[in-house]
């Protein structure tokens, strides 16, 4: 890994997206109690809205990461680099209320330049990202083909909008990433 810098949002679009289809991306939460969290994330979109650049994530309600979201209102997103598949898995299978998953993953924290919340030194690029709104899903919100499909739980998700602050990447991502 060469040294990070900072980059235009749209630079990384083609593979954060690719990443996001593949294996996930790490979304990292940090509550009141200053103890971050990361969890994987398999939804999320990257666009404009209110005239903003945003990253849009989807966290379930029953998710510990949610009432962490909850508490601060800013977030990072992290691209893993090819080969962290472990890495990913393990974050979206485990829960941070019980695991230490920095630790766990032998994640290295690295802090926010913009943001309260860390970022992680591993991932090829991440997105420093504040909160400026939030929508809830509801059964009447979705198509009866996505509720059957995603929803016969009953657990639904918040949709984060993050502005998207900074974003930073390593120099050598693109040509890692693929």
């Amino acid at each position: 890994m060469t040294g990070r810098v900072e980059t235009q949002t749209e630079s990384y679009l083609h593979e954060t997206q690719r990443m996001l289809r593949s294996g996930g991306l790490l979304l990292v939460s940090l509550g009141s109690s200053g103890k971050p969290n990361v969890m994987t994330i398999g939804w999320g979109l990257i666009g404009v809205m209110w005239r903003r650049s945003v990253f849009m994530v989807a966290v379930r309600k029953s998710r510990y990461t949610h009432g962490l979201m909850e508490e601060n209102g800013e977030f990072t997103v992290n691209v893993p680099y090819t080969g962290m598949e472990e890495v990913t898995s393990f974050c979206g299978t485990t829960s941070g209320r019980n695991h230490d998953k920095f630790r766990e993953a032998k994640l290295t924290v690295i802090p926010g330049k913009k943001v309260k919340v860390p970022a992680i030194k591993e991932c090829a690029i991440h997105y420093e990202c504040k909160t400026i709104g939030k929508l809830e899903v509801s059964a009447g919100s979705v198509s009866k083909e996505v509720l059957s499909e995603i929803y016969s739980s009953d657990s639904f998700h918040t949709l984060y909008f993050g502005e998207i602050l900074s974003t930073y990447a390593d120099q050598d991502a693109r040509e890692k990433l693929g």
